[in-house]
């Protein structure tokens, strides 16, 4: 997203706690930026997290350099869709009507190039 990255990593220990974590580099500017851009990723996150984050996984959100000057109504937006991008049921409903379409063309690609060959 243009102003953050969101990252998210199942632990796989049994243990369902949501963890997060919030990096803004000096590349996006001085202390009072960083921290409002913090401030920003934390209240975000508060909104969020609960309802749209992975059970058991550690989420990490990383300041962008537009992201101080956006505003927070579409951050909120943004953040909406990368949960969505990284929750596993997105992930295998996406695989699922992938795997689907390419099983519907891969015998016909496989039938043509079985002809060519001698």
């Amino acid at each position: 997203m243009p102003g953050f990255v969101l990252l998210m990593r199942p632990r796989d220990d049994g243990d369902a706690t949501m963890r997060i974590g919030f990096t803004v580099t000096k590349k996006i500017g001085n202390a009072v930026v960083r921290n409002r851009m913090k401030r920003r990723l934390r209240a975000l996150a508060r909104e969020l997290l609960a309802e749209r984050g992975v059970a058991g996984a550690d989420h990490v959100l990383i300041g962008r350099n537009g992201g101080v000057e956006r505003d927070f109504a579409l951050l909120r937006t943004e953040l909406g869709k990368a949960f969505r991008k990284v929750t596993p049921q997105a992930a295998a409903t996406t695989s699922a009507d992938t795997t689907t379409a390419a099983q519907a063309t891969t015998p016909a690609k496989a039938g043509a190039q079985l002809g060519k060959r001698p």
